[in-house]
């Protein structure tokens, strides 16, 4: 048996909706984090989240359990910051649609932060819990203006323990359509964050792993590197099994409790024991058997569907359960909400 924790020297992790969801760390987080340390495997702590510094990211993660110094947080803050020092000159005065956090960054790779648009030549924007109208409306000048716009993230709902609610990518949104523009991002998907997280670190077989498909998963698309997708956060099972390619994970998890287990059992690039998966002519699922011998039967047919779907394409599916045991399988990872063999609708992420 070859684990997770055999094939990858360091574990570049989501934070909100993997490690923690607000204040809270998600259940079994915590424990997994710290037998990988144990095992010689590294945690990066690799967040979209742009509002707080660095220090504050790690002294969170250390409150709640995790083994987490300054050194260890890579935060899109940073990631952005960095990108704007590439194409401005030195005191070059950049509006800040953030917090101090990430205005911080800016100042420490030789810029000058400002808030408000005379002057400003780009303009950075993070999550502020506190953005308003004002501030995206002194933005939408300095864009207009022909201004360099860099986005830490495009993030669109933010995991908290009240459930998810608006990210940087809602802000984002407001301004892209204000302007008809488009913004460079920094963070995951990009390529800029997990990039920085891989050097700096020094690692040499890393390991994505979030609960987001179009950040996180795709993110490590973009960098070429294998991903773990755990259901913990925002994409659930129907988004994963309809993915677009550059947003399906290597590997699928309930949580992160399946670190130390054989990687290939994790697997979506073939049906797992117990469960068969025909392509229909019509282009459906057809999903049978009763998942013998899989120590989580649901997840494996999850594993098994995806695996069989995405060879013929992928996209927007339907399925159909045959017998009792496929159809508590679906139903239980929300694709499929009344009895065996009948027909479910998926959606894409």
């Amino acid at each position: 048996m070859t684990s997770l924790l055999d094939r990858h020297d360091v574990l570049l992790a989501d934070l909100d909706g993997t490690l923690y969801a607000g204040q809270d760390a998600i259940p079994y987080a915590v424990d997994a984090v710290v037998a990988a340390a144990a095992r010689g495997v590294r945690t990066a702590y690799v967040t979209n989240n742009a509002s707080r510094r660095p220090a504050e990211v790690a002294a969170h993660l250390t409150e709640i359990g995790f083994p987490a110094t300054t050194d260890d947080v890579m935060t899109s803050s940073q990631a952005g910051a960095a990108l704007l020092a590439e194409q401005l000159p030195a005191g070059a005065n950049v509006l800040v649609v953030g917090t101090e956090a990430l205005a911080e960054e800016v100042t420490l790779v030789g810029l000058n932060p400002v808030r408000e648009a005379p002057g400003a030549v780009a303009v950075v924007q993070g999550h502020n819990p506190d953005t308003g109208w004002r501030i995206l409306a002194e933005a939408s000048v300095v864009l207009r203006a022909g201004g360099v716009w860099v986005a830490t993230n495009t993030d669109l709902t933010l995991p908290t323990e009240r459930g998810p609610l608006p990210g940087n990518g809602a802000m984002v949104t407001a301004l892209k359509v204000a302007t008809g523009l488009e913004p460079q991002v920094a963070g995951k998907p990009g390529l800029r964050l997990v990039q920085q997280a891989v050097e700096r670190t020094g690692s040499t077989a890393p390991l994505v792993v979030g609960d987001r498909l179009d950040t996180d998963i795709e993110g490590g698309h973009t960098a070429g590197l294998p991903t773990l997708h755990v259901l913990t956060g925002i994409s659930r099972p129907a988004d994963v099994l309809a993915a677009i390619p550059r947003q399906r994970p290597t590997y699928i998890a309930a949580d992160l409790r399946s670190l130390p287990r054989d990687a290939d059992e994790l697997s979506t690039a073939a049906a797992r024991p117990g469960w068969t998966v025909e392509v229909t002519d019509d282009g459906g699922l057809l999903l049978s058997g009763d998942g013998t011998g899989s120590p989580e039967p649901g997840l494996d047919a999850l594993r098994s569907l995806c695996a069989a779907h995405w060879a013929a394409d992928g996209g927007p599916f339907q399925l159909r359960t045959v017998g009792d045991a496929a159809g508590i399988a679906a139903a239980e990872l929300g694709l499929a909400t009344t009895g065996a063999d009948d027909v479910r609708a998926g959606t894409g992420a």
